[in-house]
């Protein structure tokens, strides 16, 4: 405007006539300018608002802080998980059940509202009693308790669900199922097996027995018929996300998991030239170990109670054991109705692999990159791992709790990487994760169960948090040097992920998300409004968000966080540093006005 009007100026100067006109339009922009500069200057966000009292610094105006606001999503969106959402599947094809994948909205149909949580919910029951127990309301499903209640996956009585540890393939119980198991497998008892799968978990009785004897799995699960398996793990305060081995990888690197484990979960292993075994065998470490529960094993005796014939299970069984064999796997035990194999803890059964024209499925070539696994196919061959690592094998890896602060081999793999920046990443999360406590009190305390560090590099903050009663899904961007195995190395569990589109888990699943830097490198790729519309999809209410951003950043975010109707304040760094702050937010609870007395 000012370049606008001193123009005007001058044209009035060398001009010996001033037309009315002219003079009429001059005003006029005046005007404009004057008015609009009251309208914009009353209307300023004012970011302190969302500061609470008592803060270490104060949330300043900003001019580049906008207001926004953000509607609520209709009631029966309470569930909406946007990459794998059932209104969408009929646009997929079923071959492999690739319409249970992930399929993200595009830009111009993702949703901008607020997802409600279901009329009459509650803070979760607090770790540990949540593993046993949580509220009906908040997990509203009636049909999963009907369909498996002769299993006793969980049982509703009065306003809770019970979950009794019950499973297809453990009547007796998940404790005596894991018992018979660590009998099978001893390196479950000291340390060795530390990190570990469930493929197809139901409501993650597995995983959540495990917990108590040290070894941290990631359950998984599509979102099927079997509603909301990954959403009850969670609400219990067990890892899980949702997923399903179909036609893409799992998000996870090579070489990461100790152990793998499905019981009764119904995958075709022998199908489709065995691209669900060869992926499964691409993320267990070598000299780790796949549990098998359920069809075919034990078939002699259980073939009756699984509709079929003897003779079907028994020539099932034997590809099963060939096809485990041609991928390099090993029976290591077998008693009951669990068997065990063990992948090849060095390279010469894959050399002899490479040696075989004949072989299938055969080895892959070198140009399939190992560690790719966001949205890249599964190939049907078998993934060799590299002979320059000598201590990623389960067999060299420290055992629990040694192997969190040992340097990892595969940190050289990162450009950087090397033991003193490890060493160093460790001490600066200390000392991070000591300053957070000071800031947020429930941190550590029995307020905070699930917790997400949604940009990590080695997960530095979980190794900080690690003797707190919760655990952390490491996140690491799938557009950022991969730092996945080392967080895998550690005894420690994560994914990868683009945040520019929505994670794999239902509403309400996470107590603290954690942010470093994450808006500062992926500005150029994400629009931030989105990226907290997800965070608040996946925050629970009353839970909360430490963001950790450069200062440019902060107001953007806070008046975004304000629109998501979040309680924020602005806090120094441990180094107080000015060039980047701490935003430390509180979701509110709310119920939505359209929420109706139905359930589901």
């Amino acid at each position: 405007m000012k370049d606008r009007d001193d123009k005007y100026e001058k044209a009035e100067r060398g001009s010996t006539k001033i037309l009315p006109k002219t003079v009429l339009l001059i005003l006029l922009c005046g005007l404009s300018f004057y008015l609009g500069g009251l309208y914009c200057g009353k209307n300023k966000l004012q970011v302190n608002d969302v500061a609470k009292a008592g803060s270490s610094l104060d949330v300043v105006n900003s001019p580049q802080a906008n207001a926004v606001s953000f509607p609520e999503c209709s009631s029966d969106y309470q569930d909406y998980t946007p990459c794998t959402d059932p209104r969408k599947w009929r646009k997929y094809g079923t071959h492999r059940l690739t319409f249970m994948e992930r399929h993200c909205p595009p830009v111009f149909d993702r949703k901008q509202c607020l997802v409600p949580p279901p009329n009459g919910y509650k803070s979760p029951i607090r770790w540990p009693k949540s593993k046993n127990e949580c509220w009906y309301r908040n997990v509203p499903y009636d049909w999963i308790n009907k369909q498996k209640s002769n299993q006793h996956w969980l049982k509703k009585e009065g306003d809770k669900f019970h979950f009794p540890g019950g499973g297809t393939m453990f009547p007796n119980g998940v404790s005596a199922y894991v018992d018979l198991m660590q009998d099978l497998i001893p390196e479950m008892k000291d340390g060795t097996i530390r990190t570990a799968i469930d493929t197809g978990c139901g409501v993650a009785s597995w995983g959540g027995d495990l917990l108590d004897r040290g070894i941290l799995t990631v359950s998984l699960a599509p979102r099927d018929n079997h509603e909301a398996q990954v959403q009850f793990a969670l609400e219990r305060g067990i890892p899980a996300i949702l997923g399903i081995i179909s036609t893409q990888r799992l998000p996870f690197p090579s070489n990461s998991f100790d152990m793998a484990h499905c019981s009764r979960c119904l995958i075709p292993w022998t199908e489709f030239g065995g691209v669900y075994l060869l992926e499964v065998h691409r993320i267990l470490r070598p000299g780790g170990f796949w549990v098998l529960s359920g069809p075919p094993v034990n078939y002699e005796n259980r073939w009756k109670g699984w509709d079929t014939t003897v003779e079907a299970q028994r020539t099932n069984y034997e590809k099963l054991q060939d096809l485990l064999t041609s991928m390099c796997f090993k029976m290591y035990a077998k008693k009951d109705d669990i068997a065990v194999w063990q992948k090849s803890p060095d390279n010469k059964c894959y050399d002899k692999l490479s040696n075989d024209p004949d072989a299938y499925p055969p080895k892959c070539d070198d140009s399939l990159e190992p560690d790719s696994a966001w949205y890249t196919p599964i190939r049907p061959c078998v993934v060799v791992p590299s002979p320059k690592l000598k201590k990623t094998g389960l067999e060299s890896t420290p055992k629990w709790p040694g192997r969190l602060h040992s340097t990892p081999e595969r940190i050289s793999d990162v450009p950087g990487g090397n033991g003193g920046l490890f060493k160093r990443d460790g001490s600066k999360w200390k000392t991070r994760a000591k300053h957070y406590k000071k800031l947020l009190p429930a941190v550590g305390s029995d307020k905070i169960r699930n917790v997400m560090d949604m940009n990590t590099a080695y997960g530095g903050l979980a190794a900080a948090l690690v003797d707190d009663p919760l655990w952390v899904m490491n996140v690491v961007s799938s557009y950022a040097a991969n730092t996945l195995p080392v967080v895998f190395d550690r005894g420690l569990i994560g994914t990868y992920h683009d945040w520019c589109e929505a994670f794999s888990t239902y509403p309400r699943t996470y107590d603290l998300l954690h942010v470093d830097g994450l808006f500062t490198s992926e500005n150029q790729r994400c629009d931030m409004k989105y990226v907290m519309l997800e965070m608040d999809r996946i925050l629970r209410p009353n839970g909360y968000a430490i963001i950790r951003e450069s200062s440019y950043f902060v107001e953007n975010i806070a008046s975004v966080a304000k629109g998501l109707r979040w309680s924020c304040r602005k806090e120094k760094t441990e180094s107080e540093s000015e060039n980047e702050k701490l935003l430390i937010c509180q979701k509110k609870l709310w119920y939505s006005s359209n929420a109706t007395s139905e359930t589901k």
